[in-house]
């Protein structure tokens, strides 16, 4: 059984209400299967804090930094626990340059007022202002950032009650679930040239699927996008690619995605799963008929022979 991700939380003892914010988004996290380290629960007396740090930062495949205009001064000024965490955040991302394991996380403040020096330019995740974990939109960011780079499991083997000589169902047929988009995989998010010139200022967003989508539907959610039934005056056609489980708009920005793209996104997966079914509903019906018409014809020949001596 593969272990659950693990992820250690970094943050700033702003006030006991802070404190309790931070724990219940752990304990969200937990709940949504992800192994969510943080001192209240598994730090105790006597145990040595940087050690403590210096071990679960190394050892979680992310690092979660929640970051307010307060953990922004002792992260840069080094001051404290969130001072120390600073020093090995910063060696971890000059020794190893692995940008995907740290997640800002914005809980008050702005980017700019709240972001520690060493995640400049890094795009974070907004939990400002009182939310609902469970209807959040950016919360499910968070959980697809998080799960987005995970590998898949090893391929196992067909199981016993499946018996011998079963064909597989056409691709895409065999489910009726329909696909959706669970969130934006911030850490994948590319970084604009920002030089001046024309288009400088847009970059690609990565969208991440509930599952890999066919060829068909692939085709059917660009086409879509590049002429959709309904749009904003800021649609932009043909910046839209499917690649295995993942949407991109390549020339765009976040703001965009947030004020126009999303509304536009949700339409087309709506008309791609729509018309993957009724296609796939068709060829169905085409394969059926082939069949009967297949078995009949054999039939007929089989009768015929029947009839005829030699």
């Amino acid at each position: 059984m593969a272990e659950n991700i693990k992820v250690f939380i970094s943050y700033s003892w702003d006030s006991e209400k802070h404190k309790q914010w931070v724990k219940s988004l752990t304990d969200k996290l937990i709940q949504d299967g992800v192994d969510a380290s943080l001192d209240q629960y598994d730090l105790t007396l006597g145990d040595r804090l940087p050690q403590f740090m210096e071990q679960r930062i190394a050892e979680s495949n992310h690092v979660l930094i929640i970051c307010t205009p307060k953990y922004k001064i002792k992260s840069d000024q080094r001051a404290g626990g969130v001072g120390y965490e600073g020093h090995i955040i910063s060696g971890e991302l000059l020794s190893t340059r692995n940008e995907r394991k740290f997640i800002p996380v914005i809980r008050e403040g702005t980017p700019l007022t709240s972001m520690p020096k060493c995640l400049e330019g890094k795009l974070a995740i907004d939990l400002t202002g009182d939310r609902n974990f469970n209807d959040d939109h950016n919360y499910k960011d968070l959980i697809t950032t998080i799960y987005g780079n995970r590998s898949k499991p090893p391929m196992g083997t067909k199981p016993a009650y499946i018996p011998n000589g079963s064909k597989p169902v056409s691709q895409g047929f065999e489910s009726s679930e329909d696909i959706k988009i669970l969130g934006i995989i911030t850490d994948e998010v590319t970084v604009p040239k920002n030089d001046g010139t024309r288009g400088s200022a847009l970059y690609k967003i990565p969208f991440k699927l509930s599952k890999k989508p066919s060829d068909i539907w692939k085709k059917i959610f660009v086409s879509t996008w590049n002429t959709p039934p309904s749009f904003t005056s800021m649609h932009r056609p043909k910046i839209a690619s499917v690649y295995g489980d993942t949407v991109y708009l390549d020339g765009t920005t976040i703001e965009e995605v947030r004020d126009y793209h999303r509304k536009t996104l949700l339409l087309c997966v709506e008309e791609a799963n729509k018309k993957e079914k009724q296609i796939l509903a068709e060829k169905e019906r085409r394969r059926k008929r082939q069949e009967e018409f297949e078995k009949a014809q054999s039939q007929k020949i089989h009768d015929v022979i029947k009839d005829i001596d030699f």
